[in-house]
């Protein structure tokens, strides 16, 4: 068996990004990747304004108790007159800083009378003013190729004046699930039947990392029509995706079935839950085979599978973050696999879901995220574990 981080590696270097582009109205842009820098074509903020709702003046007319003439108001969106000497503006936030004005004193350290201003408390040299081109220069790269589009990227992009991104195109992805033990919701239940929750979930992560999906359902426990289903995804997709059917059992044929159509580069990861994660190519077409536990395929998909779709889709950063925290938990078996358990935090500590059977999937419903205990170790109530937040796994 693969380490974790052997399989991981391994995965990453095999992903080839997807070519071809398409420029996207920026509104449709969330969760795609860019395939070109964008560089701004102007200066932000373009001239230098108000931070605050005040009065804007020179700091050398301001004395102790001296009153300074208002002669302008100078609201956003507005351009004000040169401030002539011994003489304020009131000006609002984001308003350009009239010509001649060095300083923003905000309107909570003012007195006002008429049209009259007196500042009550000392006013620093350019405080309160946001300075041309602070946050960006014309001719800057704001964003760069292989970054992944998320609302502040798109608000930097909409700051600058972009109504449209090049993005890489969409990753295809065909899924299917074996076993004649699963029925889709909606349907009587026969004896030995179960449910298919993996189809739910594995959608939902597909769709979630902006991928497009094509379902072909539930393949029979049989080798001839497995190998039909591999085929026909293999012609339309980019990324075959199965769950299911990659053990060694009699009735597990999606191994076998790709041995026939293409070939195996990897099979099983030393972790628990989901040792068995199968990745091969059929053709160019790369194919990932999950175990069929619910939780297994999951996990292994949030892993595994997520970094090298994101690494296909021109992602430049696949990767997740994790911290560590002290366990609100004692872990006494040591193991030949690196777990991952279902956990969340709790008064600062991780603490477990009492039954971490993969196939207890409201354990994930209930979790946080994974306590990462690597080959061989024990953990005592207050050791610093590693923790994988979802957030970051399902983002």
């Amino acid at each position: 068996m693969l380490s974790t981080d052997e399989a991981r590696a391994k995965l990453l270097k095999s992903a080839r990004p997807v070519t071809g582009t398409e420029a996207i109205p920026l509104d449709a842009a969330l969760g795609r990747v860019l395939a070109e820098p964008l560089i701004a074509q102007v200066t932000v903020p373009p001239l230098d304004n108000s931070a605050m709702d005040g009065y804007a003046l020179r700091l050398a007319d301001w004395a102790e108790d001296k009153w300074l003439h208002v002669a302008q108001r100078i609201p956003a969106g507005q351009i004000g007159h040169p401030l002539t000497l011994g003489t304020a503006a009131r000006i609002f936030t984001g308003a350009p800083v009239p010509e001649g004005a060095d300083t923003v004193v905000m309107q909570e350290d003012c007195e006002t009378r008429d049209d009259r201003v007196r500042i009550v408390k000392p006013p620093k040299l350019g405080a309160h003013i946001r300075r041309a081109g602070e946050d960006i220069a014309q001719g800057q790269t704001v964003l760069h190729a292989g970054e992944r589009l998320n609302a502040a990227r798109l608000g930097v992009a909409a700051s600058v004046g972009a109504t449209a991104l090049t993005v890489h195109r969409k990753l295809k992805v065909a899924i299917f699930f074996t076993g004649d033990e699963i029925v889709l919701p909606g349907q009587p239940l026969k004896a030995g039947q179960i449910y298919n929750s993996n189809r739910a979930s594995l959608l939902a992560l597909l769709q979630g990392l902006g991928c497009e999906v094509q379902d072909l359902g539930i393949v029979a426990d049989d080798f001839d029509a497995t190998v039909n289903a591999l085929e026909q995804a293999s012609r339309q997709a980019d990324v075959v995706l199965t769950s299911g059917g990659v053990s060694v059992g009699e009735a597990d044929h999606v191994k076998a079935a790709l041995e026939q159509l293409g070939r195996i580069e990897m099979w099983k990861v030393a972790m628990k839950p989901g040792k068995p994660l199968v990745y091969g190519q059929i053709g160019t077409t790369d194919f990932l085979g999950l175990p069929g536990n619910p939780v297994s395929a999951f996990v292994v998909f949030c892993l595994f599978v997520r970094p090298f779709l994101l690494a296909r889709m021109g992602a430049a950063q696949t990767g997740a973050l994790s911290f560590t925290v002290p366990a609100g938990f004692d872990w006494k078996k040591p193991g030949e696999r690196r777990e991952f358990l279902r956990a969340r935090i709790d008064n600062g500590r991780a603490v477990l879901y009492p039954n971490q059977s993969s196939g207890v999937l409201t354990s994930l419903a209930w979790a946080d995220g994974l306590v990462d205990i690597e080959i061989g170790h024990t953990v005592q109530a207050g050791d610093a574990v590693r923790f994988w937040p979802l957030s970051e796994l399902l983002k």
